[in-house]
Formats: C-alpha cells, sequence, structure tokens
C-alpha cells in the first residue's frame, strides 16, 4: 500500500562442472528452480536450485550429436521447450519429461521432441516470440528463418543482408510477430516486416500426432484455449472425428436392430388397423427437438443411469429373453384362441411382458452385479476389483449364440420339421422351445470356454470397450440419439417392405414357407436398398446431431471406445467453440474446417451407400 519496495540478494553456488569443461550457455527459469549450463562439446547440465542455498546437480545430457559444438540454449515463451542450437545449423527442441527410467536422479531427463530443418551454418543467436512458440534463428552466413516449434516448421527464410565474414551481433523478434530486427557488428540495423498467419496449423498438426509440451509422446489432442498466455493451441481434429464415429456407431447399434424389427413385425405380422396405430406414433417420435431430447437425456436419464448401471446392463439380456419367453409360451394357447387374441390383444401383450422384464431387471441388477463385478460395477469399471471372466462371456454370448443358431439352422432344421411335422401343435411348441433352451445352454458354455481362453492370454475388456464411468457418456448419447434416429429408419425401412409386390409375398406363402421364412427370404432381400437407404439416412442423422451430444455426451475430447465415457463430436464443437472463436483467428478458421469435415464424411459415406444400394436395386429388378 506504501508503494515501498525492499530487495533481498542471496547467493548460491553451483556444484562445480567436470575439470576441463568450459561453459558456453546458461539459463535460469523465472522461479529460479532450475539452472541449465550448456558446455561446448555440446553436454547440458541441469541443476536443481528448488533449495536454493543447496543447488545439486540432477543430470547431465548430450544433446548433439558427436563433433558438434554447443552454440546456444534458449527458453520459448512458457519456459518449457528449450531451444538447442549447433555449430552445423542444428536446431532442436527438448522438453523436460518424467520417465520411469530417467536419467535424471528427480525422475525427470530433457527429451527431443521437435528436429527443425538444418540452416546449413552455425547459429549465432536466436529470439522468441512471447506470445507463441514461434523464433527467429540468425546463423554466422547471414541467413534469418522465421521458425515455429509446434509444428516444426520453417515459416520464412529472410534475405540476407550481410556476408560471411560480419555476421550478426543481435537478433529480436517484434512483440506482435510481425516483424525481426537483425544488428550487425559494424553497428547496422536491418528490419523485416513478417506476416505469418496460423503458423501452428498444418495438416499434419491438423490430422497428426503432434508432440505438445508436458506430453509423454506424440497425441492427437484438442484443447484450443487456456488461462495461460503460454499456452500452446493443440487443434488436432482427429479426436472431434474420432468422437463423431464412436457417438454414430453406438447409437445405431442402439437404433437399428430395433428399427428394423420394428418394421419387419409391422410390415409382415400385425393387423393393418394396429399398423394405423403404430407407424403414426412412430413418426411423432421424430418431430421431438433435439434440445429436448438432449434435456432429457443429461438431466433425468443419465443420473438414473448412473445409479442403476447394472439394472440397465440386464436390460440387455432380460429383455430379448422374455419377448423370446412370450412367444414361445403364445404357441401353447390353442389355435382359435391364437387366431381371435393375434390382433391389438398380443400386441398389449407384449407390452406387458415388456414391464415385467423392466422389473424383474431392478430386482436382478444387483445379483448380476455380485455374479459378473464383483458386487461393485464402478469400482470393476476402474479395474480396482474382480477379473474379466464374467464381463467377457457376456460380450461373447450374442456371437456365440449366432453361431449356434447357425449351425442347428444347418444341422437340425430340416430334421426337427419333418419329426414335428405331423405332431398336434402343443408337442411343437415344446420341441421348439427345448431347442431354443438347448441353444442357449450351449451358446453359453461356449461364449464361457472362449472367455476363459481370453482371459488365460491376458485379454481384459476394461480399458477397451469399457472403463472407468462417468454420469455423462456414450451409453446415455446411444440411447438419446437411437430415440432420435429410430423413427427415420423404422418410417423409410417399413415403406419400402410395403412397396415390394404383392404377388412375392403370395407367391411364397403359397408354397408353404411361414410369415417369418417369406419375411426374412423373400421381402427382406428385394426391399434391400430401400432398407440399406433407411440406415444411411439415419446414420446422416447421427452424424449431424449437435445438440444431444453438446448436453449429454460430456463433450471431452478423448479417444477410447469406453461405452461408459464421454466423446467431443465435430458438430457438438463447433456450437461450442465457434461463439468464443475470434472472427479469422486460427481457432475460428479451424472450426470452419471441421463442418467442412463434417460435410466430407457425411458426402463420402452417402455416395458408397449409394452406390451400393444401386447394386441392391438392380439386383432386385430381376425378380
Amino acid at each position: 500500500m506504501t508503494r515501498q519496495m525492499r530487495t533481498t540478494v542471496a547467493n548460491a553456488e553451483l556444484p562445480a562442472l567436470p575439470e576441463g569443461v568450459r561453459a558456453k550457455a546458461v539459463l535460469l527459469t523465472e522461479t529460479a528452480d532450475t539452472v541449465l549450463v550448456g558446455t561446448e562439446d555440446g553436454t547440458v547440465f541441469r541443476y536443481d536450485s528448488r533449495d536454493f542455498r543447496n543447488p545439486r546437480m540432477v543430470e547431465r545430457a548430450a544433446v548433439l550429436s558427436d563433433g558438434e559444438m554447443l552454440t546456444g540454449l534458449y527458453y520459448l515463451v512458457g519456459e518449457q521447450s528449450l531451444v538447442v542450437t549447433g555449430s552445423r545449423g542444428t536446431t532442436d527442441v527438448f522438453f523436460l519429461l518424467e520417465r520411469r527410467n530417467a536419467r535424471g536422479s528427480d525422475g525427470f531427463e530433457l527429451v527431443r521432441a521437435h528436429r527443425l530443418e538444418n540452416q546449413g551454418a552455425p547459429i549465432g543467436y536466436v529470439s522468441a516470440s512471447p506470445r507463441s512458440k514461434m523464433f527467429v534463428t540468425a546463423d554466422a552466413s547471414g541467413g534469418v528463418w522465421v521458425r515455429h516449434s509446434t509444428s516444426s516448421r520453417t515459416l520464412l527464410k529472410l534475405q540476407k543482408t550481410v556476408d560471411a565474414a560480419s555476421g550478426y551481433s543481435g537478433l529480436v523478434m517484434a512483440p506482435r510477430e510481425d516483424g525481426v530486427i537483425a544488428l550487425t557488428a559494424q553497428g547496422e540495423a536491418t528490419a523485416w516486416w513478417i506476416s505469418a498467419p496460423h503458423p501452428e496449423t498444418t495438416l499434419a498438426t491438423l490430422f497428426g500426432r503432434v508432440w505438445y509440451e508436458g506430453y509423454p509422446e506424440p497425441s492427437f489432442t484438442w484443447q484450443s484455449s487456456s488461462g495461460s498466455d503460454s499456452f500452446e493451441p493443440k487443434l488436432s481434429l482427429v479426436p472431434l472425428i474420432f468422437g463423431t464415429i464412436k457417438a454414430t456407431v453406438y447409437a445405431l447399434l442402439f437404433a437399428v436392430p430395433i428399427a428394423l424389427m420394428a418394421a419387419i413385425y409391422t410390415s409382415e405380422f400385425v393387423h393393418h388397423r394396429v399398423r394405423s396405430v403404430v407407424k403414426p406414433a412412430m413418426e411423432m417420435m421424430a418431430s421431438l427437438p433435439s434440445v429436448v431430447l438432449g434435456f432429457i437425456a443429461a438431466l433425468i436419464l443419465a443420473p438414473i443411469v448412473e445409479d442403476w448401471v447394472s439394472a440397465v446392463l440386464m436390460v440387455f439380456i432380460a429383455l430379448p429373453l422374455s419377448l423370446l419367453g412370450a412367444a414361445y409360451a403364445w404357441q401353447f394357447l390353442p389355435r382359435h384362441v391364437a387366431l381371435r387374441f393375434g390382433g391389438l390383444p398380443k400386441f398389449a401383450l407384449m407390452f406387458v411382458f415388456l414391464l415385467i422384464a423392466f422389473q424383474l431387471c431392478l430386482w436382478t441388477g444387483g445379483l448380476l452385479e455380485r455374479l459378473v463385478f464383483a458386487g461393485d460395477i464402478k469400482a470393476w469399471l476402474a479395474g480396482t476389483i474382480g477379473g474379466p471372466m464374467g464381463f467377457t462371456t457376456l460380450l461373447l454370448m450374442p456371437l456365440m449364440l449366432a453361431v449356434v443358431v447357425w449351425m442347428s439352422s444347418r444341422v437340425l432344421s430340416d430334421r426337427l420339421e419333418d419329426a414335428v411335422g405331423a405332431t398336434g401343435r402343443l408337442t411343437a411348441g415344446l420341441v421348439a422351445l427345448g431347442r431354443w433352451i438347448a441353444t442357449l445352454v450351449a451358446a453359453l458354455l461356449l461364449a464361457l470356454f472362449a472367455a476363459s481362453l481370453l482371459t488365460g492370454l491376458g485379454y481384459d475388456p476394461r480399458g477397451g470397450v469399457v472403463g472407468t464411468y462417468v454420469q455423462r457418456n456414450t451409453l446415455v448419447v446411444g440411447f438419446a440419439m437411437g430415440f432420435a434416429v429410430i423413427p427415420i429408419i423404422y418410417t423409410i425401412a417399413e415403406d419400402a417392405l410395403n412397396a415390394v409386390p404383392e404377388h412375392l409375398r403370395g407367391a411364397s406363402l403359397a408354397c408353404g414357407a411361414t410369415p417369418w421364412q417369406t419375411a426374412t427370404r423373400v421381402i427382406l432381400p428385394t426391399a434391400t436398398s430401400g432398407v440399406f437407404a433407411a440406415v444411411m439416412i439415419g446414420m446422416g442423422r447421427a452424424v449431424g446431431e449437435t445438440m444431444i451430444v453438446v448436453m449429454a455426451a460430456g463433450n471431452t475430447p478423448i479417444m477410447d471406445w469406453n461405452i461408459f465415457n464421454g466423446l467431443r463430436a465435430l458438430s457438438a464443437n463447433i456450437a461450442v467453440e465457434l461463439p468464443e472463436a475470434v472472427r479469422n483467428g486460427t481457432l475460428y478458421r479451424v472450426l470452419f474446417l471441421a463442418a467442412l469435415t463434417l460435410f466430407v464424411m457425411t458426402f463420402v459415406v452417402n455416395t458408397l451407400a449409394e452406390v451400393v444400394r444401386q447394386q441392391f436395386r438392380r439386383r432386385a429388378a430381376s425378380l
């Protein structure tokens, strides 16, 4: 308050260098916690001076090749990037990183992160920008190059104004990065006005791995801003592209089976009065705004899923089994009863079984958690308890079930049909039920066997499709986006199935095929082009979805397939970042590139889909 200042001077002596070694450059950080001493032979001695009265040498690193002399050590803004220059024109950038078997006694070591273009002559001076990772180097032959550390680029090679005999005696970059001034040994100053906008963006930095300050290795990273002026922008679009693909894949895994099965069911099996109610209701689902779905997913669905994770996973097991059990139970009804109640009553009975299945999931979720996840699913997902055997079995169960069904259809299907063809409805139902129970048991045994083999080989799904649980995750996004995509796929697929000529359906039924055989072997192959188009349009809807991903995905630009983790999609990133981007700035332009990338992705996918659809259409035209 009195504006009086008192300065205290403290002195400390560094441990001596080895005998005969001459120091060429010395660097001290602003916080005085590290001292770097570079010697002429290309060795850097690093001192830990956090204990200022007792500094100690912690690392000795050779930073240049044999025979090359060190000409300078320089920090870039932020003091995390060390520029090392040599007598052969070498310009390298080093990071101080923590390593398991580090050379330094403190667990850190200097690591070469960027090797820049060789300037061809001894580097005499370096001047760093106070704004970014741009810097300028001057060599003994009069060459002045403007460089950028993050992109490892040489931005400009300025015209020489002195000969090799005189050289430069000083060099500085303008604070706004728009000029360079070099001072010759004769006291003459040369100034260049320069323009190097957006130096950190290249195809390599946007779509490749880049080694950023503080990172242990090159990586795909998106982090556009920070609270520090020395921040290094990380503008890789790969995590955003990956997030878009991840959200689309999980949404389609949820939506496509439900939509296509519903389209087949309403097109081929239900009464036209039921269809007249179901289809408009499904089309009404498409009118729900995505912001409403995102709001529900983020504020209602996500907390519920977090509290009942095991029960939610149990839904994927209980719902198919309950509907399958209801279908086999229906076969035990007398024929006249089944025909009489085959319309709306049957449809209502399905919903009753679904409600019962949901209640069973709530009751049995804890049992699943104890059997598969060692009693605590979130701790199991974090990798702190339990083994992978149980969950690997669940992952393999659908695959093994498909294998067993295919094998039984190839080996036993015709024989069983011949054996039960002359029996009554009750006997046929019992045989079919017994066959499916045997199929489930066989698939479970095969899944257990395969899971034991994979576990023995060291496979663990944690760190892959599952991992640490966060509340706003891809599972919630898949539910919400699936709810938005299902009506589109269902409507188009159902129209395609209904457009199949009636004579094909009638001919199949007249030859003795069942409605299911007619639907799967005649109707669906004929309508493949329309069904495929429905899936592609649904995928386009999922790729371009914005509000659901913004509100429910957590907006974390990470790259893993963990369904219990978040993501950041291209569309969501544009919506979040564009209002804060400076007009015509680097981030502003990168966001427009992200929009172009999203357009190219959808254009390529839709083009390939149209090519495939035309192939299906030509094949169906011959029928």
